[in-house]
């Protein structure tokens, strides 16, 4: 799922060389260039952050921001300003804002900082699908959808290893040393018991089974 950014910069050349940038990097970006062209969009619900030029035609980044509050609250909101006084800055953090960058910028700077405010506020969300299931890596849960599916942790590193390196053929000794490490010093056979009770547990995952190898996922 695209993750959709407004840029709102009454500046046109700017607004699309951001819109450039943002698009390569996989957003999808809604343009604006006036604030009451903005305004006609802050209840829009699929916006997931909002970069806003603080001077604009009729208003303010600062207007715009209580406006989009009032019904999304929880809208990441950038400013971008030609204006770099303490003052601003600090009234901009204040007012709600999540981060302000200043004119002239560097865009792979902009696109960092976006991707880091992205990541943070929609973390919970960053979740793999895959053969029906649904798993949350870092709360390490899986569900069918439905139902949680309890796995050991030794079933769970593997399942992580398996959905990382899909459609890559996996041996013993290359399951071995990620999931359990170097320094393990039993058979290889744990590698076949625990890939059965993760597929007992989860059975329509689409584990191939490379006979006299490994295995791999899809």
């Amino acid at each position: 799922m695209k993750r959709v950014i407004a840029v709102v910069d009454d500046e046109k050349d700017l607004n699309e060389l951001i819109s450039r940038y943002l698009q390569k990097e996989g957003y999808e970006v809604r343009s604006f260039y006036t604030f009451d062209s903005t305004m006609d969009h802050v209840q829009d619900s699929d916006i997931d952050l909002w970069l806003l030029d603080i001077m604009l035609d009729e208003g303010s980044g600062y207007d715009l921001l209580e406006s989009i509050k009032k019904y999304h609250s929880d809208k990441p909101i950038v400013f971008i300003s030609a204006r770099d006084q303490e003052f601003d800055r600090i009234l901009g953090l204040e007012k709600g804002g999540d981060d302000y960058i200043t004119k002239p910028f560097n865009m792979k700077e902009v696109v960092l900082r976006i991707n880091n405010i992205i990541k943070r506020f929609y973390r919970e969300e960053n979740k793999i699908e895959i053969d029906g299931y649904v798993i949350d890596e870092q709360q390490r849960k899986v569900s069918d959808g439905e139902n949680n599916i309890d796995l050991t942790t030794k079933e769970f590193d593997l399942l992580m290893m398996f959905i990382h390196k899909k459609g890559v053929a996996l041996s013993r000794e290359d399951i071995l040393r990620t999931v359990w490490d170097e320094d393990f010093y039993g058979s290889d056979r744990v590698v076949d018991d625990t890939k059965r009770r993760l597929c007992k547990k989860m059975p329509n995952l689409s584990i191939n089974t490379l006979y006299g190898y490994g295995y791999r996922l899809g």
